[in-house]
């Protein structure tokens, strides 16, 4: 009997990321992570909204040439497609300018996206869309019809609230924090930091979550699910550049968490491997073989750590 495909619904922001010189690409976290598990052979489906104008429309015709599904995307009249201004700094992190009533502020509920919803496996999900009323209130009700829930943080100053992080986390199945957001996040609700141990586990016990993940740079990620702490090593690479390497990571992470009879180790080998690869690459979504990460992947091994 075939294996049922894996599918995944992402919510929020897709955009145009300007770069110095005038370079474009196409971004957004909650897309970043469609595109790699897309690339991965995930059935993905990005629930969003764009302009009806050129780069709206560009943007449209860029992601059916990749054969990823448009159905969740809808295309306002009202308000322009969404381009964030980036820049890279000396160590090559990106920094951005966001701009504000955009098309994915006022993503609705919709037939389309419930039907998303209902058929897929997991809802994936970060801050940022949440900043305004309408798309909070539609993620909101999509989480409330979804069966799994990933919340990658993905903190962005100062687009975002501390009440709506908190209700969210309450309605997360897995949560993604970079060590800093793990920080911030201990900071809001008033815990010192002691550990990472002791924070995952005040995580688990505040909003009910069974599985944590914490990225932290070269010193590599650590994934808890329920009280089993898995901590692993980064594969090192000439790093290009950082934009989007946190969203491939969990889409390496994704696209075999959902794979029936999965080890720990695999999942993690996926994220870390899948992250690498991307870090070493020129942009969040490069265009890429997946026979050649799979290369890459196969050529690098790694396994648990002891906290």
């Amino acid at each position: 009997m075939e294996e049922k495909k894996i599918k995944v619904a992402c919510f929020g922001e897709v955009l145009w990321d300007i770069f110095p010189g005038g370079r474009q690409r196409i971004g957004g976290a909650p897309f970043n992570v469609a595109y790699h598990l897309h690339k991965m052979g995930v059935e993905v489906n990005m629930i969003s909204s764009i302009g009806d104008d050129e780069p709206g429309h560009q943007l449209l015709q860029k992601i059916k040439s990749w054969d990823m599904a448009t159905d969740g995307i809808q295309v306002s009249r009202t308000h322009p497609t969404s381009t964030v201004i980036a820049s890279l700094d000396e160590n090559n992190d990106a920094h951005y300018d966001i701009v504000q009533n955009v098309a994915w502020d006022y993503i609705s509920v919709t037939a389309a996206n419930q039907q998303i919803i209902a058929a897929s496996d997991a809802l994936v999900f970060g801050t940022l869309a949440a900043r305004n009323e309408q798309s909070k209130n539609t993620l909101f009700e999509l989480i409330e019809a979804s069966s799994y829930t990933i919340f990658d943080i993905n903190l962005r100053p100062p687009y975002y609230d501390v009440r709506v992080i908190k209700d969210l986390l309450h309605k997360t199945a897995l949560a993604k924090f970079n060590k800093a957001e793990l920080r911030m996040m201990l900071d809001f609700l008033g815990k010192t930091y002691r550990s990472e141990t002791d924070s995952v586990n005040y995580l688990q016990d505040t909003f009910g979550m069974n599985e944590v993940i914490i990225s932290k740079g070269s010193k590599g990620a650590l994934y808890v699910h329920n009280n089993n702490f898995y901590l692993y090593p980064t594969i090192p690479v000439e790093v290009k550049d950082t934009v989007g390497s946190g969203d491939s990571f969990l889409a390496g992470f994704l696209s075999k968490r959902f794979e029936k009879g999965a080890s720990a180790n695999q999942i993690m080998f996926q994220a870390v491997s899948l992250g690498a690869f991307i870090t070493a690459s020129e942009g969040a979504c490069p265009e890429y073989a997946v026979e050649d990460y799979l290369l890459f992947r196969d050529s690098h091994q790694v396994s648990a750590m002891t906290l």
